[in-house]
């Protein structure tokens, strides 16, 4: 029978790795006390130290400040997007311009399509 991954929450993965960065924990006492794999355990406090560097994690950040800047970051790339779409629609100077058309194919990637006409 398939055993069931469990996930966790980037709060509880906070916590643990404090127990080993912050506490003095060994990695073994803080897997014992939180029930998880030493695995897991090592790479929390590999990613909590890296934070604490400054480093912007791959994964889902533990800090609340790095994870502050993931939104951001997220949310700069919507804001670009939004304005390359609006650049390429802009009008032309016979009042027509170009309309950018996303779609999703059934692989779940963005198709392109560029229509030239009248604005209404």
């Amino acid at each position: 029978m398939a055993k069931t991954r469990r996930r966790f929450s980037p709060e509880f993965k906070l916590e643990a790795a404090q127990l080993v960065v912050d506490q003095q924990y060994s990695i073994r006492a803080a897997c014992e006390a939180m029930g998880i794999s030493k695995s897991s355990m090592e790479n929390w406090v590999r990613q909590l130290r890296l934070e604490r560097q400054g480093k912007a994690p791959k994964a889902s950040a533990l800090t609340p400040d790095q994870r502050r800047i993931q939104e951001l970051e997220k949310r700069l790339r919507q804001v670009e997007t939004e304005k390359e779409i609006l650049k390429k629609a802009t009008v032309d100077s016979i009042d027509q311009c170009n309309i950018l058309v996303h779609t999703w194919s059934s692989g779940g990637s963005i198709d392109e399509a560029y229509f030239y006409g009248r604005r209404e």
